[in-house]
Formats: C-alpha cells, sequence, structure tokens
C-alpha cells in the first residue's frame, strides 16, 4: 500500500492545513465518505459560480493549489467551521481537482491513507473519457483502496460514487495503457467544452499529472512541464511514448520507491515554478 516514502495519512506540499486551520476540521464527520462530502458545501464550479451570480473576478480562485490558501478564501467569505455547508457565493471557486484534493486534505489531517488522482471519468458524457480528478482512499477492512468521488456524492450518475466500480474512472496511466492496447479510441478522451483538447497528448498529460500526485504534488489540471507542451502540439515521438509506458506501469504497480524514482526524472518532476 505504502511505505515511509509516500506516507499518504500524512500532507503533501499542497494539501497541508495550517496550524490555526486545524480547530475548523474538529467538527468533520468520522467517516471517509462523511469528510468527502463536506466539500460538496465549500467548493464551487466556475459555470455554477457565474450562474449563481458570483462575480467573474473571483474566477481567479481556480488556480489555487495549496489547501491551506483555499481555506484562507473560504474563512475569509465566511468564517464557519468547515463541517459547515456554504452558500453558493460563500464557496471557493474550483475544478473537479479541488473537490478531490479538498478531500484529500481533510482525510490526510484525519490521518486517513488518501490521495487525489488524475484522469478521466467515464460517467459524464457517453462513450466519452473527460478530463477529471476523484479522491481514493485505503479500507484497511477490504484492503484495497477505494475511489470516491466527492463531487457527484448524492446524484445518480453512477450506482455508487461513493465506491467507483472498476472503468468508471481510470487514471491517465489506465487510460494511456488501454490506447496504447488499442481498447480505447484517444480521439473520445479529453476535456469537456473544448474543440481542441483530445486525444493521446491528453491522456498523456494525465498520465504525468496522476505520476505527480502519488508523489503528493497535486497541481492544477492545466499545469504543463516537461514534454507536456511538445507532446500537445505533437512533436513528440517513439521514445516519449516509451516513457509514458513506464509512468503508466509504475502508476499500476504502485511502488513508493519505485514512483519517487521515476519522478525524479527531468521531464516528469514538478518544477518549481508550480510548487511555488
Amino acid at each position: 500500500m505504502t511505505d515511509d516514502v509516500l506516507d499518504y495519512a500524512r500532507p503533501g506540499p499542497f494539501t497541508s492545513l495550517d496550524a490555526e486551520q486545524l480547530p475548523l476540521i474538529a467538527g468533520l464527520p468520522d467517516d471517509p465518505v462523511g469528510i468527502c462530502a463536506v466539500v460538496q458545501g465549500l467548493v464551487i464550479q466556475p459555470t455554477d459560480a457565474v450562474a449563481s451570480g458570483i462575480g467573474e473576478h473571483r474566477t481567479a480562485e481556480k488556480n489555487i493549489r495549496r489547501v491551506d490558501e483555499l481555506v484562507t478564501v473560504l474563512t475569509g467569505l465566511d468564517p464557519a467551521p468547515l463541517h459547515l455547508p456554504r452558500t453558493p457565493e460563500n464557496r471557493v471557486v474550483g475544478t473537479c481537482r479541488h473537490f478531490a484534493t479538498m478531500a484529500c486534505a481533510f482525510l490526510r489531517a484525519r490521518g486517513v491513507t488518501a490521495r487525489a488522482r488524475c484522469g478521466f471519468a467515464t460517467y459524464f458524457v457517453k462513450e466519452q473519457g473527460l478530463d477529471h480528478w476523484i479522491t481514493e482512499y485505503w479500507d484497511t477492512d477490504r484492503a484495497r483502496w477505494v475511489r470516491i468521488d466527492s463531487e457527484i456524492l448524492g446524484t445518480q450518475l453512477v450506482d455508487d460514487p461513493q465506491d467507483l466500480a472498476p472503468g468508471e474512472f481510470l487514471t491517465g496511466g489506465e487510460a494511456w495503457t488501454r490506447y496504447r492496447d488499442g481498447l480505447i479510441d484517444p480521439a473520445t478522451f479529453g476535456v469537456a467544452g473544448t474543440d481542441h483538447a483530445w486525444g493521446w497528448a491528453e491522456i498523456s498529460g494525465n498520465a504525468v499529472r496522476d505520476l505527480a500526485s502519488l508523489c503528493k504534488y497535486e497541481t492544477l489540471p492545466w499545469d504543463e512541464w516537461g514534454r507536456m507542451t511538445e507532446a500537445y502540439d505533437d512533436k513528440t515521438g517513439p521514445e516519449y511514448d516509451q516513457l509514458i509506458d513506464t509512468v503508466a506501469a509504475a502508476c499500476a504497480q504502485d511502488n513508493p520507491s519505485a514512483l519517487t524514482s521515476l519522478f525524479a526524472h527531468e521531464d516528469l518532476a514538478v518544477p518549481q515554478r508550480i510548487v511555488g
């Protein structure tokens, strides 16, 4: 599951809370699902924010990477403890990544082994894999990772959003392996609402982002580094494809030492400009 190299029960650079913020989570539920559900009352998607009358100047909140900074925004809008849902105008504007990463941060703050995953959801649009993030936590009783989509809890999009079935969400590496095996059409995988952000390069980009997240660097969905931009411009070749093969295999094997070693590769490590 994990070892001292990657302790998923402890916060990472983007999932830490300041000491003065910890009392704000004292009222969170004790169970992982309950903790994840709380996030629904704290984050609002940009399109929903505009529909709720929230000023467009606040859309920039979706560019915040660190959860402690997201909490600072939240408490600036409403100082109430974080287990209490906010009205739409008092939620932080964010994407699926913010739902997933905030849930991950709260779980880790409670000592729950958890991590955010970057990939594609197959349940929003039939026969499409849409760019998406979810959270997963380690269930000791069942001795397995449980994938949970905090954003859609309580909906009917899937049978059980608190325990996603295999194939309902594919990590970037899982989607890449299926693409390389000829099992999916890469043209059906990409970013909803765009005309250009579809195809194999979107899959490879999310494979790299998922590796970073497994190494506790939960970047923004649009962060680019290494050779990502070259891939999006179709300027990479077989050598880069083979590197992504290695990334996908390492993420599937889930060996912490192998993950951290691969993450040190110059084309894969998150640069300081993103870490901040």
